[in-house]
């Protein structure tokens, strides 16, 4: 048996990228060759219409970064918002990606009190049906609502530590009585309950979310944390750079990758790869990925 973090880290190296493209479908933004606008006007009537164009437009960016990255990432919520034609999009868009030999990292935040946490592990990564790798959790309720997500050591479970929205510092920067922000309990918490899940490559299959928008933190976060490997948002499209980026790895330049979605996704629609055309969306999306993939490499180096 192979633990899920050796998973993907082997991945990580045959590809020689260390990056994560999210598959977040936006459906204003998709080009109108693949999705009628007039669809959109009616969005409860046409779900089956939108979801399959959705999932033409996944496959073909699928197709265009498949050997640009070890991870793709699908958010469930633009998904779950066309009903049942959305999540049946979802789970081909998983099935398409393992045709492709990707890591499948299914971005849900999922998590509930023991019992019912199992019932979420269970209907994500023990369904052989699905083929999700691992999954985005919330570490709020504790460990027994981590542990179920870590039962099966050939999965993985990606918890919130601190995350790229602006607002984060609502909750995750107050101070505890003892000096540590929150987030920095969270993550001692989190190295703690990892320890017994460690692979071979030295990182637990506990890992965390610690975004790009915030390197200071990030680069806190990583000497505090030598077992945690790191999912790393906020890179593009929301303002990180391969700058801000680089102190969430290891001296090795392993232990995290970096997701990008929008930045990837609809590269059609930036000045840079405007020339590609909404009908090259996904020649746009390879283009972008591999400059990402050069740049975070060219920082590591």
């Amino acid at each position: 048996m192979k633990y899920f973090i050796d998973q993907l880290q082997q991945k990580i190296e045959e590809k020689d990228s260390r990056i994560c493209v999210g598959l977040d479908p936006h459906l204003e933004m998709m080009p109108e060759n693949v999705l009628a606008a007039e669809l959109l006007e009616d969005i409860e009537t046409n779900q089956k219409e939108i979801a399959d164009s959705v999932l033409k437009f996944n496959q073909n960016l699928i197709d265009a970064v498949a050997d640009m990255t070890a991870v793709v990432k699908p958010q469930m919520a633009f998904y779950e918002k066309l009903g049942v034609p959305g999540m049946e999009c979802l789970w081909q868009t998983i099935a398409y990606a393992k045709t492709k030999d990707l890591i499948v990292l299914l971005d849900g935040k999922r998590n509930d009190i023991g019992s019912t946490a199992g019932a979420y592990a269970e209907a994500y990564l023990e369904n052989k049906k699905i083929g999700v790798d691992s999954i985005t959790i919330n570490p709020y309720l504790g460990s027994d609502g981590v542990l179920p997500f870590l039962e099966n050591k050939e999965k993985g479970a990606f918890a919130l530590l601190r995350t790229s929205n602006p607002s984060a510092v609502d909750l995750q920067d107050l101070k505890l009585d003892d000096g540590r922000t929150v987030y920095q309990a969270v993550g001692d918490f989190l190295q703690d309950l990892g320890r017994d899940y460690l692979g071979e490559c030295g990182y637990s299959n506990l890992a965390a979310v610690v975004g790009a928008t915030y390197p200071k933190e990030l680069k806190e976060i990583r000497s505090q944390l030598d077992s945690v490997f790191f999912l790393i948002p906020g890179f593009g499209a929301q303002g990180g750079g391969a700058a801000d980026i680089k102190a969430g790895f290891d001296e090795d330049g392993r232990g995290a990758v970096v997701n990008s979605s929008r930045g990837i996704n609809f590269a059609y629609r930036q000045e840079e790869y405007s020339y590609f055309g909404a009908e090259n969306y996904a020649k746009a999306a390879r283009a972008a990925a591999e400059k990402m993939k050069k740049e975070i490499n060219d920082v590591l180096k």
